[in-house]
C-alpha cells in the first residue's frame, strides 16, 4: 500500500472533522509557532545579559517553580468547571507577561530578575493551561478518534514549534532582536484565546458538593488515590521524575551555552538545531499513525524515551552543527513515540471525570523536580564541565527511566490486564 493510502487509512486527518477539535487545532498551531520564537528568544537575551550557565538555569527555576506549585489545584479545576475558561485565562496571562518581556526589551531595560518575575507568571498560566488542554480533547472528538487525534497532535506540534517556529525565529533574533520575538509569541496567545473562546461549552459533567478548598483538596486527593491504584500510571510518573531531575536541566542550560561559546554558532544555527527535532518529532507521529499503537505499549513507551534520554549525552562529544541536527533529530523522534502512547491512554483508560486530575499529576510529578534540576546544572557544570555534566545527565537519566519498567504491574496493559476503554464517566 502507497503511504497517502496508508495515511488516509489511519485517518489522522479525520478529528479535525469536528469543528470544536479543529479550533482548538488552529489556536494552538498559532501559539505554538510563538513558543517557537519565545524559547529561542529568553535563550539569546539570557546570555546577552549574563553569559553563564547560572543565569539561564535561574530564569529556568523562576518559570517552572509556579507550574509546579500550582498543577494539583489547576487539575481539580480543571475537572470542576468549564475548561475553555481555563485556557482563555491562561492564555491571557501569558501574553500579558511576555508582551511585557518585548516592551522592556526593545527599551533596553531589562534585566534578569525582571525575565525571571515575568516568566514566572508565565509558568503560572502553564499550570492551569496544560491539563486543560490535556483532558479537553476527549470531549472534542470521540473515543475511538484519540489516537488519530494525538498522532496528528504530534505532527503539526513539532513541525510548528520546533521546526517553523525556531527556524523563523532564529533569523528574526539574529536580524531584529529578542523584542520582536517577545511580541510574536505574545500575540499568538491572544489568537490562541480567541480560538478557545469559539468553542461550544460542555455542560457540567459531574455534580460539585462544595465550592471551597476543602472541595478542592478532596478533589485532589482522590485524583491522587486513583493514580496510586493504577502501576503503570505511578511508575512511569516516577520514572520522568527522576529522569528529568538529571537530564533536563544540562540539556535545556547546557546544549545552547555549548552552542554560543564551544561551536561559536549563533541563534540561527540554535533554531536549525531545534528545528531538527520538529523533523524528528514529525517523522516519528507519522509512523506512529500510520503503523497504529504497539501491541506491547508500555514496553515501546519505556524504550523510546530511555534511548531517548541516553541521546542527550551525545551533545557532550559533538563538534560540529551537523552532529547536533542529528542527535536532535534522533532524541526527539524518540520522545514523540512515547508521548503519544501516553498521551493516549491516558484518554482511553483514565475516566474522564479524573482525567484533569490525573494530567495535572502527569505535569507536577514529571517536572516537579525540573526546578532543582536547573538550580543543581550551574554548579555541577562548574566543577565538572558542561561537556560532562551533559553525558552525565544523559546516561544516568536513560537509567532511572529504564530501570521502573521492571516493577510489578507496571506492564499490565501490555497483558490485556486493564479495565477497558472509558467512555462517559456515570
Amino acid at each position: 500500500m502507497s503511504l497517502p493510502r496508508r495515511l488516509a487509512s489511519a485517518r489522522l486527518l479525520q478529528p479535525l472533522r469536528h469543528r470544536d477539535y479543529a479550533l482548538l487545532v488552529g489556536g494552538s498551531v498559532v501559539s505554538l509557532f510563538g513558543d517557537g520564537f519565545f524559547f529561542l528568544a529568553l535563550t539569546w537575551q539570557v546570555y546577552a545579559i549574563s553569559n553563564v550557565p547560572t543565569a539561564l538555569a535561574f530564569v529556568g527555576v523562576a518559570g517552572t517553580v509556579p507550574m509546579v506549585l500550582f498543577l494539583l489545584i489547576a487539575g481539580a479545576l480543571s475537572d470542576r468547571y468549564d475548561r475553555r475558561k481555563l485556557l482563555i485565562s491562561a492564555d491571557l496571562v501569558r501574553a500579558a507577561a511576555i508582551g511585557a518581556m518585548a516592551v522592556l526589551s526593545a527599551t533596553g531595560l531589562i534585566q534578569l530578575w525582571h525575565i525571571a518575575v515575568l516568566y514566572a507568571f508565565v509558568g503560572l498560566g502553564n499550570a492551569f493551561f496544560n491539563p486543560a488542554s490535556s483532558s479537553i480533547v476527549p470531549e472534542l472528538v470521540p473515543n475511538e478518534q484519540l489516537p488519530a487525534a494525538n498522532a496528528f497532535a504530534g505532527m503539526y506540534r513539532p513541525f510548528i514549534a520546533r521546526m517553523v517556529g525556531p527556524a523563523v525565529a532564529g533569523i528574526v533574533v539574529a536580524v531584529a532582536g529578542p523584542p520582536l520575538a517577545f511580541a510574536i509569541d505574545a500575540a499568538s496567545f491572544l489568537v490562541s484565546a480567541a480560538a478557545v473562546f469559539a468553542i461550544r461549552a460542555r455542560p457540567m459533567r459531574r455534580p460539585v458538593a462544595g465550592h471551597g478548598i476543602r472541595q478542592t483538596l478532596t478533589e485532589v486527593r482522590d485524583g491522587l488515590r486513583y493514580v496510586r491504584s493504577v502501576p503503570w500510571i505511578w511508575a512511569t510518573l516516577l520514572a520522568a521524575m527522576f529522569s528529568l531531575l538529571v537530564f533536563m536541566g544540562p540539556m535545556e542550560v547546557l546544549v545552547p551555552y555549548l552552542i554560543k561559546n564551544r561551536l561559536l554558532l549563533g541563534p540561527d544555527s540554535l533554531g536549525l538545531i531545534f528545528a531538527a527535532g520538529g523533523i524528528g518529532s514529525i517523522v516519528a507521529s507519522v509512523a506512529t499513525g500510520v503503523l497504529g499503537m504497539p501491541a506491547r505499549r508500555v514496553t515501546v513507551m519505556y524504550a523510546a524515551w530511555t534511548l531517548g534520554v541516553a541521546l542527550i549525552a551525545a551533545f557532550g562529544v559533538m563538534t560540529a552543527l551537523w552532529q547536533a541536527l542529528l542527535i536532535c533529530f534522533a532524541l526527539q523522534a524518540m520522545f514523540q513515540v512515547g508521548t503519544i502512547i501516553w498521551e493516549t491512554m491516558l484518554q482511553q483508560l483514565v475516566p474522564r471525570n479524573l482525567l484533569g486530575r490525573v494530567s495535572s499529576l502527569d505535569w507536577l510529578v514529571s517536572t516537579g523536580l525540573v526546578p532543582v534540576s536547573f538550580l543543581l546544572t550551574g554548579p555541577v557544570a562548574a566543577v565538572f564541565g558542561p561537556e560532562a555534566t551533559i553525558i552525565g545527565g544523559g546516561l544516568l537519566g536513560a537509567a532511572l527511566m529504564g530501570m521502573l519498567l521492571l516493577l510489578p504491574g507496571v506492564r499490565d496493559p501490555d497483558r490485556g490486564m486493564v479495565a477497558p476503554p472509558v467512555g462517559e464517566p456515570a
